[in-house]
């Protein structure tokens, strides 16, 4: 249908005043669908079971908080003195169940007072949601990747220390240790660290805790584990191996300088596509008292063109090869084992999210706990965008050898600007609370769609 110029055009000259007054209008109408989610999770009640009860009456409790910063970072906050431009919209402080939001000071004074057990109990908490996920969607395999990643800061704050970091020299800072489920997408359980450790310092113990709660909540499941070289140790791999659990770990050819000698001269490759082939490797460390599979995989690469180059001449592609070794007691093909390996490199994409969406890489107090207790917050943020999206939307892939997520995943940006933000306004006819929002078809079907899913 064409439609004329005076139905399309208008005329605008005359720039409007601006007021502010007290309307009941809301810039975050799309929390609503947030807050079915909490509802349906029953999340607040259980943050009050396992932080409050006992404990004595306060204004804001630490359930409280932590429902508070979940917001917070899903609305795309990053400071708590940000919570000034939102402290008085009424869908946020409806969501909450309250007549006025703390100000920053009030936030970071209950920061600083928390305890090493509301870190462990909201982390219990945060796990038993993913394990929820994971029942419900009734997988038969789970995937575990560790892997360490680094939050710097600019000041002093407790716990923080000068390590090896490529991109802020000198400046202090944690090292958490994270475990993410490969199927999910979703972190599973994180360690808070300072820097100045390796990336498998207290890696042990973890593994070996995040393995014991995920047999005790789904005892036939079977467990495999990815990790990089960084982890390539006696220990870790008879830890492994005694709890029955299948892993894919990389062998650093640093400490170990005859290994790479011995694929060099390695004839009997298996190639796989053009750019892949493999080898299965009669080795093991002298040191080890047990030997275990090992698979030689060989890259072609291409080597880049150093010195002038002439425009006017053809200059052919010279290609060379990489290597690398992964240790595994799987007895799948060699193919296989390498394409499963190669896939915790989407743990990389997960981190680089939940750094850019939310806020894992901003330190808020000064003390330890406090600051544990905002990334266990972050990690809870990014986990319930993904359950939102989980619960709401159909699986787009299956089983695959790289164990990628079953879902593709919309990132917390997009979510928030598209479903979370957009203004609206509260109004009670006939008693009745309603929120008003603009007619917008793809937001009306979409807004039905979660209410679907979620009631």
């Amino acid at each position: 249908m064409k439609y004329s110029k005076t139905e399309i055009n208008s005329k605008t000259h005359a720039v409007p005043d601006v007021r502010f007054d007290d309307q009941k209008l809301t810039s975050f109408g799309g929390l609503v669908i947030f807050q079915l989610m909490l509802k349906s999770l029953n999340l607040k009640h259980r943050l009050r079971q396992c932080l409050e009860r006992g404990q004595p009456n306060q204004t804001y409790g630490q359930a409280t908080l932590v429902i508070l910063l979940i917001v917070h970072i899903t609305l795309g906050y990053r400071k708590l003195s940000d919570i000034k431009f939102y402290q008085h919209d009424p869908i946020v402080k409806h969501l909450h169940g309250l007549n006025s939001l703390p100000n920053d000071s009030t936030l970071s004074r209950r920061l600083n007072a928390v305890t090493g057990q509301h870190i462990e109990k909201v982390s219990l908490l945060s796990q038993q949601l993913v394990v929820d996920r994971c029942v419900e969607e009734k997988l038969s395999r789970i995937t575990l990747d560790f892997d360490g990643s680094v939050i710097s800061s600019k000041r002093y704050a407790e716990g923080t220390a000068v390590g090896y970091n490529k991109k802020h020299r000198g400046e202090r800072s944690y090292y958490p240790l994270f475990c993410t489920i490969a199927q999910t997408g979703q972190v599973f359980d994180v360690l808070h660290r300072s820097e100045n450790v390796h990336d498998s310092n207290g890696a042990h113990k973890f593994i070996l805790a995040n393995i014991r709660r995920i047999r005790h909540f789904m005892p036939k499941i079977a467990i495999e584990v990815r990790m990089d070289s960084a982890f390539f140790s006696d220990e870790i791999i008879s830890l492994l191996s005694q709890q029955k659990v299948e892993f894919t770990i990389s062998v650093p050819f640093e400490r170990h300088l005859k290994l790479k000698n011995i694929l060099e001269k390695e004839e009997g490759w298996s190639k796989i596509d053009s750019t892949y082939s493999t080898t299965e490797i009669d080795w093991k460390p002298k040191s080890w008292s047990k030997s275990f599979r090992m698979i030689g995989v060989q890259r072609k690469v291409f080597i880049q063109h150093k010195g002038v180059v002439q425009l006017d001449l053809f200059i052919p592609y010279k290609t060379g090869v990489d290597y690398t070794v992964i240790v595994t007691n799987a007895k799948r093909s060699a193919k296989k084992v390498m394409e499963c390996h190669q896939g915790r490199g989407s743990q990389e994409g997960l981190f680089a999210e939940l750094k850019s969406q939310a806020q894992m890489d901003y330190i808020p107090v000064k003390t330890k706990f406090g600051n544990n207790m905002y990334l266990l917050c972050a990690v809870m943020a990014h986990n319930l965008n993904r359950e939102l999206q989980m619960k709401t939307h159909d699986k787009s892939r299956k089983a695959n050898a790289k164990r990628a997520a079953f879902w593709v995943f919309e990132s917390l940006s997009r979510v928030r600007n598209t479903l979370f933000i957009h203004a609206g306004r509260l109004i009670r006819p006939n008693g009745q609370l309603v929120l008003s929002m603009n007619s917008n078809d793809t937001l009306k079907n979409d807004m039905d769609k979660y209410f679907a899913c979620l009631s």
